[in-house]
């Protein structure tokens, strides 16, 4: 299936394809260039200091994982 860039760089994620992966309205989406593609995926929180996505704690709308919860200390 191929879709056309608008002129606000915008494009339609066919409603099917949004379906069989869970986006919804209002979903956080990460972009990421990979291998010379963009590469989408649901956004998921992270440390804000090494990127790590387990054992997090938020912060003040932040997000620090236990590792670098302890070298704050």
């Amino acid at each position: 299936m191929d879709r056309r860039i608008d002129e606000l760089g915008r494009i339609v994620i066919p409603s099917h394809m949004r379906r069989a992966v869970g986006f919804e309205t209002k979903t956080p989406i990460k972009f990421e260039v990979v291998d010379g593609g963009i590469m989408l995926r649901k956004a998921c929180p992270t440390c804000i200091i090494c990127n790590a996505d387990k054992n997090l704690t938020e912060v003040k709308g932040k997000y620090v994982c236990e590792e670098c919860r302890q070298l704050l200390k």
